[in-house]
């Protein structure tokens, strides 16, 4: 993830419209939308955004990127 005006995705809000204004700030103005959400394995909701990447929280309520 790059980083938006001093922000990396680990500073976000963790609520998904936060994580979706950030996306979208970082996809130049592109909205990024949530398209699916679903419980893991682990029991941690996964959250599929349009930018084709899924994001979760991690145990200090810190967005990041799922590589499942």
């Amino acid at each position: 993830m790059k980083e938006y005006e001093d922000q990396w995705l680990g500073d976000v809000d963790a609520t998904v419209p936060a994580l979706g204004r950030f996306l979208t700030a970082d996809n130049s103005g592109v909205r990024v939308t949530e398209t699916k959400s679903f419980r893991n394995a682990n029991g941690r909701e996964v959250h599929e955004m349009s930018n084709g990447l899924s994001y979760v929280l991690d145990d200090n309520d810190r967005w990041a990127v799922v590589f499942e």
